[in-house]
């Protein structure tokens, strides 16, 4: 009789282990036919995985199942394969452990889980993109640009305007000087779709794309093609193109709404109040629709535009139509239109 209650304990203590055992290995459903897979809501800590350029799919999926990640690698390979994905970008990837490989290949696409990207702004300049690189900790900091070949060839050897508007992720230990060859070469695959490389008219494809990086600051994009007009018409009777954002360039001034007058006296060849014709380089890297702006003007004869508010811009061939239209800009800045 004493015997019993022990003997009912061990039963009950080994049906509790088996219990814990089978729920463990239903959570991992880990089994030996090469199908396994993590249940979904029973996600882990994030890990780290490191893909590198050109990395393949199996060695990915190798890499997940070694730091469970997912259950097996197979049952990842099989999926990246059915839904046709290649190419994951290079990077540090922030992912779950412990999910199914559905959740796994999502969270490998999603470019917010990759540490240290970086998106190049359409607009942006050369000088802004130097400054989110040196914040890129995986980066090595090499800042050798000068041996890096623009894509269309200038007398500055100037990258402006050729660092493709994109988001970048960059394999650890990669520097700076090929991070930005790399963005030169994403340019190039870029414009490779559009019909840059055979200029406008007598315009060569750099001076087009000189035009773009004007307009990718001066305008909205439903106005491209009127701006470029303007700009082309100009230039066609020797006409100064007068544009604050050349100057603002040159000054580091970029952002302000407006331009004193000492400002638009200084030497500098990107004054465009001061000397006629394209400033020496474009001023800012180009999303694609300015680029097809640039290849496309609008018909007309507008010599003027301005933007008398907020997507309010207007373009016309008077002066006297235009001045009137600077008085209204100014009474919509004073009034706070532009804040």
């Amino acid at each position: 009789m004493i015997n019993k209650p022990k003997r009912r304990n061990l039963v009950s203590a080994f049906i509790i282990l088996v219990l814990l055992l089978a729920t463990l290995v239903a959570q991992r459903i880990i089994v030996s036919n090469g199908n396994s897979d993590y249940p979904k809501g029973h996600a882990g800590p994030d890990v780290r995985i490191v893909v590198t350029k050109g990395e393949s799919g199996t060695a990915i999926a190798q890499d997940l199942a070694s730091q469970h990640v997912v259950a097996n690698a197979q049952t990842l390979i099989k999926k990246l394969i059915v839904r046709k994905i290649v190419g994951i970008a290079p990077g540090i990837h922030l992912i779950q452990s412990v999910i199914p490989s559905d959740e796994a290949i999502a969270q490998l696409l999603d470019q917010k889980r990759i540490i240290d990207s970086i998106y190049v702004l359409p607009g942006s300049t050369q000088a802004d993109i130097l400054k989110e690189l040196h914040l890129v900790t995986s980066l090595t900091q090499s800042d050798s640009l000068a041996t890096i070949t623009p894509y269309y060839a200038n007398p500055s050897n100037s990258l402006e305007g050729q660092l493709a508007p994109v988001q970048y992720s960059f394999q650890p230990g990669t520097t700076t000087h090929d991070a930005l060859a790399n963005m030169v070469k994403v340019f190039s695959q870029e414009v490779a779709a559009t019909k840059l490389n055979l200029g406008y008219g007598k315009y060569s494809p750099y001076q087009v794309l000189t035009v773009a990086s004007l307009l990718q600051i001066e305008g909205d994009p439903s106005d491209y093609g009127k701006v470029s007009r303007v700009i082309y018409n100009r230039l066609s009777i020797g006409m100064p193109l007068q544009l604050n954002s050349t100057v603002q360039y040159a000054l580091g001034l970029r952002g302000q709404i407006g331009l004193s007058i000492k400002a638009t006296k200084v030497e500098s060849p990107y004054n465009t109040y001061l000397h006629t014709g394209l400033p020496p380089t474009p001023i800012s890297n180009p999303s694609l629709q300015a680029i097809t702006g640039a290849l496309t003007p609008e018909s007309g004869d507008w010599l003027y535009f301005i933007t008398v508010a907020p997507h309010d811009t207007r373009f016309t061939s008077s002066f006297q139509t235009f001045e009137g239209w600077v008085s209204l800009y100014n009474h919509n800045v004073a009034a706070g239109a532009f804040k």
